[in-house]
């Protein structure tokens, strides 16, 4: 009865698209995941915090997701919502080097957005297939760069289903962790960030030229969600995937890239439980081996 109340509140409010039952698969770039109860894109930003109102009033689980890019989704069915910001939650301002973004904009196309501005200081994010509002979650990096390195402050909407502006010193930014973490109430609405000026045809010939590194050392070509494990203190992920022989190791459709041994690639029709056994595989090899405890980046969703 609650499901029908909510549906029939979003569709009455035309606050943007719903489908019932919809295949997760279509929206986790592992393209793996069970049918969401419901499934919701908000047209913009104030259609997202009726959304949010909405679920909390009426106690129903949800799930907010940018482009599925960090998430491992189960095969089962999701007994919630699922809310996607990537198609209405887009929003972007620029103020001198002061950008403002909704938290559903992709990283990959606001690093080549803001270059074509002629402004630097994401190009690291270019190569990161999320949204800037999983990248403020995560604390997401690249080429010894990461997103506590421009963030100015950041717009939730908390518990109460307040609207909340935390500074950087707010978040508690650490390797791949924010308190964002700690706090699942707290959701990422809009992010402010601080660029340089730079050079527009340089930035983008830098974004241009690791892209091209990527297509070589990076299984591009193949369904993934990107790499697997955070990297142990001293130590590098794949080089310990590599070294423990594990290049290649497969579990029904999914397969260890020979390419980069810290990405699962969805090689033919995996299942997501065919990656997690592989992700659980990894784990136990590396400790009998080396006594390393590996800590997966990737999310585990609707897991139990």
């Amino acid at each position: 009865m609650m499901f029908e109340k909510f549906i029939a509140a979003v569709l009455g409010a035309k606050l943007g698209k719903l489908a019932e039952f919809e295949p997760l698969a279509k929206h986790t770039t592992l393209r793996v995941g069970g049918p969401a109860r419901v499934f919701v894109q908000p047209s913009s930003k104030e259609a997202f915090v009726k959304v949010i109102e909405l679920v909390r009033e009426l106690k129903l689980d949800f799930k907010i997701l940018g482009k599925g890019s960090n998430l491992l989704a189960s095969d089962h069915v999701f007994e919630g919502v699922v809310i996607q910001t990537d198609k209405g939650m887009t929003q972007m301002s620029v103020n001198g080097t002061f950008v403002t973004v909704g938290a559903g904009v992709s990283d990959v196309k606001l690093a080549r957005d803001v270059a074509k501005l002629g402004l630097t200081g994401l190009e690291f994010l270019s190569g990161i297939p999320g949204t800037i509002g999983g990248a403020v979650f995560m604390n997401a990096g690249a080429y010894n760069k990461e997103i506590r390195d421009v963030v100015v402050k950041v717009q939730i909407m908390n518990e109460h289903n307040e609207l909340v502006w935390l500074d950087k010193d707010d978040l508690a930014f650490s390797y791949r962790k924010s308190i964002l973490q700690e706090k699942p109430d707290w959701l990422v609405v809009e992010v402010v960030l601080q660029l340089e000026l730079g050079d527009a045809d340089e930035i983008l010939a830098t974004i241009k030229s690791r892209k091209e590194k990527r297509a070589i050392s990076q299984p591009i070509e193949l369904p993934s969600a990107g790499s697997v494990f955070r990297n142990p203190v001293q130590h590098k992920a794949w080089e310990l995937i590599a070294e423990a022989g594990l290049r290649g190791y497969t579990v029904g459709g999914a397969k260890i890239s020979e390419k980069h041994a810290n990405f699962i690639v969805n090689a033919n029709r995996a299942t997501a439980q065919d990656i997690a056994d592989v992700i659980e595989h990894v784990k136990q090899t590396i400790y009998e081996k080396n006594e390393l405890i590996m800590h997966q980046e990737v999310e585990f969703f609707n897991w139990s």
